[in-house]
């Protein structure tokens, strides 16, 4: 048994447990919009926007933490955005203008759990686990965010109804703080656990090659489409449930229900990565969702079809990281994997930003949130066709000058 196949799971376990903080944390966040929109008195387009600029902000800091952390270290990076959030969550109860708003939600909180999230860990993974591996170790870290999604948002809608919306918030704070220790386990990582890299031998190199990619582009706009969605569900789900006459609880749980069911879908995924054709995997999880939109407009909005709809959603909702993941491996290496994952990220976020912010503007201005829905089944059959001319047996030069598959 190889250095290599005996340490993967341990730091994969570790980042795991690091996601389920940050997307519970972030993912309980929405539970909060319209108690700030009562205590603000701005409107509800205006705190979407504080949360679209955090779905933006999100994805900006990602390829630039992950430069970061490819030249001082995946832990020092990770530490500064674990501080980011707790103090950006810490300070959400003082915000009483936008300005404010937009500097705890969408810069410190959002800003932190960019350095502190996705594109990091993926990109500190990679390069440590065998490419034989690299799907499963992918879908156990995704499994990892959604656990937390599960576990964190009920536990924080729990708090809000027994102890106020401030303690809530403070003890997502404290969360955040209690996590920072698994932090020294990346930082005992030493290159003698990684896999041999392959892929451009410069960062300048790999980011002007992947942006001339068509395949690397066409990733990236599939990857909007699923930030649009996700930004969308995760800011504005408890307003569509209370927008159906049912309890904050049950739209607490159907954020919860979406997590639950992406830890299945992540699993499920991340074992297909290397038995399906990613980009195949990719265009049938989108297609998947706008069907699932499409039969939730149609259905009856009753508590069993909301749950119904979380759980569809659910399978679909972040499993799509894994074989996103393994695609740029594919393509262009796992060399700078943190940087070039941080880049389609940007995309998936822009896509958040704009999911988030419309879905305020069309509640304000309609009373509904429909038209928003018919974006998205758009968006998603769109998505669905992109990623079929993707090149998946692209070849990836290697640092030496061999080609890889």
């Amino acid at each position: 048994m190889t250095v290599l196949s005996r340490s993967w799971l341990p730091l994969v376990i570790g980042a795991a447990a690091l996601m389920a903080v940050v997307m519970g944390v972030r993912q309980s966040l929405s539970l909060f919009l319209s108690t700030l929109n009562t205590k603000t008195g701005l409107g509800i387009a205006a705190v979407s926007l504080a949360f679209a600029v955090g779905q933006l902000m999100w994805g900006l800091t990602q390829p630039v933490a992950g430069a970061l952390s490819e030249r001082y270290g995946s832990a020092r990076v990770m530490l500064a955005g674990g501080l980011m959030i707790a103090i950006g969550t810490a300070l959400i109860p003082f915000a009483d203008s936008l300005p404010m708003l937009i500097l705890t939600v969408g810069v410190l909180g959002a800003g932190g759990a960019g350095a502190f999230g996705l594109g990091v860990l993926m990109g500190t993974i990679a390069p440590r686990v065998d490419a034989a591996r690299r799907g499963l170790a992918s879908g156990i870290v995704n499994a990892g965010g959604s656990f937390g999604q599960f576990s964190v948002v009920p536990l924080t809608q729990a708090i809000i109804t027994s102890s106020g919306w401030t303690v809530a918030l403070w003890g997502l704070s404290l969360l955040t703080l209690l996590s920072l220790p698994l932090l020294f386990m990346f930082r005992s990582y030493s290159t003698a656990h990684a896999a041999p890299t392959t892929g451009a031998s410069s960062l300048s190199e790999a980011v002007s090659g992947a942006i001339r990619d068509p395949s690397f582009l066409m990733l990236g706009a599939g990857f909007f489409v699923c930030g649009f969605h996700v930004g969308f569900i995760a800011t504005h789900m408890p307003g569509v449930v209370a927008a159906c006459g049912l309890t904050p609880t049950v739209g607490a749980w159907a954020l919860a229900t979406i997590g639950l069911f992406n830890i299945v879908g992540s699993f499920a995924v991340g074992w297909m990565v290397d038995k399906v054709r990613m980009k195949m995997l990719l265009s049938a999880l989108y297609a998947t969702r706008g069907l699932a939109v499409l039969c939730f407009l149609l259905a009856p909005k009753n508590e069993w079809v909301v749950m119904v709809f979380a759980a569809v959603i659910g399978v679909t909702y972040l499993s799509t990281v894994p074989p996103t993941v393994g695609l740029i491996a594919k393509l262009h290496g796992t060399r700078f994997m943190a940087t070039l994952f941080g880049l389609v990220i940007v995309s998936h976020q822009v896509g958040g930003f704009l999911g988030a912010w419309l879905g305020g503007r069309a509640f304000e201005s309609s009373g509904s949130y429909d038209w928003v829905w018919y974006v998205d089944i758009l968006l998603a059959l769109g998505a669905a066709l992109v990623h079929l001319p993707i090149r998946e047996a692209h070849k990836v030069p290697s640092p030496g000058g061999a080609a890889a598959t």
